[in-house]
């Protein structure tokens, strides 16, 4: 897993896309996330502008529990939920990206956001660290 600078994580896979699309949403739901949202950008794009483009898939993903207690501390956090995991094809390897939910309490200063964000941050990495652990050369 590599950091994308001070906002976000991610890491590559030989999985297929839809494999990891698949065992994204499977390892999300393990840490007690749903998908609220798909958002087929390929098909988006095709449909709207008709314009090729490879797949890229954005997973809407929210952990209910968390998403309750960011929103009981600051309404306004709901400008960054759901988390986004996003997924995209390389030709011969996918990538997943996540935004560090902590970058929000950098943005909104609250106590109860910060704990939150860290929370989710670790949640949102072990899925990627799992994504990792099925490379063949893991």
């Amino acid at each position: 897993m590599n950091s994308t600078g001070n906002y976000g994580f991610q890491m590559t896979t030989s999985l297929s896309f839809d494999d990891t699309i698949n065992k994204a949403t499977e390892f999300l739901k393990d840490e007690g996330f749903g998908i609220l949202t798909e958002i087929d950008v390929t098909k988006t794009l095709k449909e709207k502008i008709d314009v090729d483009f490879k797949p890229f898939r954005i997973l809407g993903a929210c952990n209910p529990a968390f998403a309750h207690r960011s929103l009981s501390a600051v309404p306004e956090v709901s400008v960054f939920l759901p988390c986004n995991v996003v997924v995209w094809d390389e030709g011969t390897h996918r990538v997943v990206s996540v935004l560090n939910p902590e970058v929000m309490s950098t943005i909104i200063i609250n106590d109860q956001l910060e704990a939150v964000a860290s929370e989710v941050s670790a949640k949102l990495q072990k899925v990627l660290v799992r994504l990792e652990e099925l490379q063949p050369d893991a």
